[in-house]
């Protein structure tokens, strides 16, 4: 399987107060942090990046694309297409996340991509909470999500009811990621300092502005 990732860091980033992409993470800033985990995964010519229009980013890779969303606010679905739009025709299958999981193991979208096997999208699955932002999406699936696009049917659970999908129980990830913190995506200040925390970055605590 030749393997594509995109990471999505196109939100508003409200509950946060500052953009996510550009907060500090040790050395990086969270994107970068994030596009280098991936890319223990991934060839980093084969991430794409989808922004928002007018987003400023930090310094990356010469080789990553980057892409915007066509629209603002129309969440994962949107920020999927994009991606998928330009990722290499020779990929057949992506890892999509968000610029927020600064905690990510890079074996766990190892062990996404080995669970996809026949299916159109592997997804992790809490309970009734899926995590769409951390699934695996063959590129076939660009039409589908055109199609919800268009009608306005922004939930990513229509396509996982539309296209053969693999709910992918998050207990079974736990060999790869024991404490699951590949899905603890920072919304609020106080996740980012807990993942600061977590990380041994402590320092960063002290000279975040929300």
């Amino acid at each position: 399987m030749e393997k594509g990732a995109i990471i999505l860091c196109g939100g508003k980033s409200s509950r946060m107060g500052r953009d996510k992409a550009t907060l500090p993470f040790g050395s990086e800033v969270m994107l970068q942090r994030v596009i280098r985990l991936v890319s223990q995964v991934v060839n980093v010519h084969r991430i794409v990046v989808v922004a928002a229009p007018g987003q400023a980013l930090p310094e990356i890779h010469h080789e990553i694309r980057v892409t915007h969303d066509e629209r603002q606010d129309r969440g994962p679905l949107e920020g999927l297409a994009a991606g998928l739009r330009v990722t290499d025709k020779n990929v057949d299958a992506v890892y999509v996340t968000s610029c927020d999981v600064p905690l990510l193991v890079p074996a766990f979208i190892e062990q996404m991509f080995e669970m996809l096997k026949e299916h159109d999208i592997a997804v992790p699955r809490d309970g009734q909470h899926h995590h769409p932002l951390a699934a695996v999406y063959r590129t076939s699936v660009l039409d589908h999500v055109q199609q919800l696009l268009g009608a306005d049917r922004l939930r990513p659970r229509f396509l996982f009811d539309e296209v053969n999908t693999r709910e992918v129980l998050v207990d079974e990830l736990r060999s790869v990621d024991p404490e699951l913190a590949t899905l603890e995506n920072l919304n609020h200040p106080e996740d980012y300092l807990s993942a600061l925390a977590t990380a041994g970055f402590s320092e960063d605590a002290k000279r975040f502005q929300p």
